[in-house]
């Protein structure tokens, strides 16, 4: 049994051995579609679905379409496809909570009956005030004493909307004095004259998350309702309402929800950066919801990957951003076929090649995995390098081309510096090199040593893409720290390479496709603009890997990569 489930497994364990629920496991995951989900909630869809299938119970997914001032059907799709993307299969239909709006309605009626609940005229903030404090006790309202029949008749009233937004509300009875402030007479419905997206203007008054959540779960007959650690608090509450009900009881379990570093996880402030453009959508790149993650190129198996290795616990802690890049990146450094692409290109003129001649080279198209084969690459006498890999006047070390300097063309010739041609402004426009007619594959029959290896494309065969360079959206590794999150904003989060120049085989890719940019990164087939006359590729993830350092620096364990 996989330990991804921590402390939950061993409940669930506990749970069967004692029979309770008859040995039965049903879980569910009931996202409120007021926004996109992120990967928080991911961690959330595979502990509840991998519970269910671990212990071959079920699995529901539910809309908790209790707010119809915040609810879109757009939401609703994007769920249902990220949840599917994800690989979550949910039993039978998928619910929504406003399936159950009739029963909550009677089971209102029922607590009112037994005088637990009673309609109240207190206005909200008077609600709040009355509340009481951590150190304080609450007050109780005025009206809290009302007779069942007059709460009956008020509460049809608000049913029928006869009164207006905000004037009653339909609270618990339970005790103003409590040490736990959910405790103190919580509000289960409010009036809200607001058309609903499945249920139109039949309801002038809707629930409340304490009360409507625990009824979903108890007519759904979920045994293990998983939550995240802020609900804890609401347990009490969730315990009481279905005591007092007398109804079907799953048990809710609470664990430490996700916290990322460079990252906001808060769907509020996820809606800010939509709504003010700081971002191009929902499925921005950048964002940590799981449609820009998909768009971004994360595979359903690296987040998966992520959330196992991350674990489930009880208390909250922050997570390094790298260990999610560092999944992504291992997966792909085995499945993805690597492709020569040139950023920022050089021309390189090798004075010594024919000039009529094109040859084909071979070159493998993943060393991790021979399965994969190999392609050809055409070489000519004009190539393209990246800019960077030449220097003029180098530093120290440094390995790549410069004058007299002679360096290794991956799959091809070594090649030697002989020239930079300048423009009247003295920039750099081109180099002109010789080459070793018996290097062809990369290496020389005198076995001579040279260190730098570049990569290249043929400049004459090359097809010209665009390169979106996307990093972290926030420059501080708590982006929360401040007055306002916004100021943490990475201002280098987004680059964009217009002129890039790759192998002609990158016109044979659709969308969606992953590949590794040689020496560049791991890079997506973007899935709205890329065509095959518009190559435009999405960076994942750059081959530096920043967690393998972190690992190796604690463990003192030297992790092999090839490339």
């Amino acid at each position: 049994m996989s330990k991804k489930f921590g402390f939950i497994k061993d409940i669930v364990v506990q749970d069967q051995k004692e029979k309770r629920f008859d040995g039965k496991v049903a879980t569910r995951f009931p996202p409120e579609p007021n926004g996109y989900l992120h990967i928080g909630h991911a961690k959330s869809i595979f502990l509840n679905y991998g519970v269910a299938e671990e212990f071959g119970g079920s699995f529901n997914l539910r809309m908790d379409d209790t707010n119809p001032e915040k609810e879109e059907e757009e939401y609703i799709r994007s769920i249902v496809k990220d949840v599917k993307w994800l690989g979550a299969r949910w039993q039978g239909d998928m619910r929504y909570a406003s399936d159950y709006f009739d029963e909550m309605y009677e089971y209102a009626v029922k607590l009112i009956k037994k005088g637990k609940a009673y309609v109240d005229d207190l206005s909200p903030e008077e609600i709040t005030r009355y509340r009481g404090t951590l150190t304080e006790a609450g007050k109780e309202s005025p009206y809290r004493n009302r007779g069942v029949d007059e709460n009956l008749e008020l509460f049809e009233k608000m049913k029928k909307g006869e009164f207006p937004d905000g004037s009653k509300v339909l609270r618990a009875k339970i005790d103003m004095a409590s040490p736990n402030l959910n405790m103190r007479d919580p509000v289960m419905y409010r009036v809200l004259s607001s058309s609903h997206h499945r249920t139109g203007d039949k309801w002038c008054i809707y629930p409340m998350y304490d009360f409507a959540h625990c009824i979903e779960d108890s007519i759904e007959k979920i045994t293990h309702s998983l939550c995240t650690l802020e609900f804890e608090d609401h347990r009490p509450l969730y315990d009481w309402f279905l005591n007092e009900l007398g109804v079907h009881h799953p048990k809710q379990i609470e664990f430490a929800r996700l916290n990322i570093s460079y990252t906001v996880l808060s769907k509020r402030r996820l809606m800010e950066l939509v709504r003010e453009g700081h971002v191009e959508g929902w499925d921005d790149p950048r964002m940590p919801t799981i449609s820009g993650m998909r768009r971004r190129g994360f595979t359903p198996e690296s987040i998966r990957d992520f959330c196992e290795k991350i674990g489930v616990a009880k208390a909250n802690s922050t997570v390094d951003v790298s260990l999610l890049e560092h999944c992504i990146r291992d997966e792909l450094n085995r499945k993805a076929p690597r492709v020569m692409a040139v950023l920022n290109p050089l021309k390189v003129v090798i004075e010594n090649y024919p000039e009529d001649k094109t040859e084909e080279l071979e070159a493998v198209n993943n060393p991790e995995d021979e399965s994969m084969g190999r392609r050809m690459l055409p070489f000519s006498r004009e190539i393209y390098i990246e800019r960077e890999d030449f220097m003029e006047n180098p530093p120290k070390k440094f390995f790549r081309l410069y004058p007299g300097k002679e360096v290794r063309l991956k799959h091809a010739y070594y090649i030697t510096c002989k020239e930079a041609v300048k423009d009247e402004k003295g920039n750099i426009v081109e180099l002109r090199c010789s080459y070793d007619p018996s290097s062809r594959g990369g290496w020389a029959p005198d076995n001579r040593k040279v260190r730098g290896t570049l990569h290249w494309v043929s400049a004459k065969d090359a097809v010209k893409v665009e390169a979106r360079l996307y990093d972290r959206l926030f420059d501080k590794e708590d982006p929360q720290e401040g007055e306002d999150f916004k100021e943490n904003l990475n201002p280098e989060s987004f680059k964009l390479m217009k002129n890039c120049m790759a192998e002609p085989g990158v016109k044979e890719l659709k969308p969606g496709d992953r590949v590794q940019f040689l020496r560049k990164g791991y890079y997506i087939a973007d899935t709205k603009d890329f065509t095959e006359e518009k190559p435009v590729f999405n960076r994942i993830v750059p081959l530096k890997d920043t967690w393998a350092k972190i690992v190796r620096r604690k463990t003192g364990k030297k992790k092999e990569s090839k490339k």
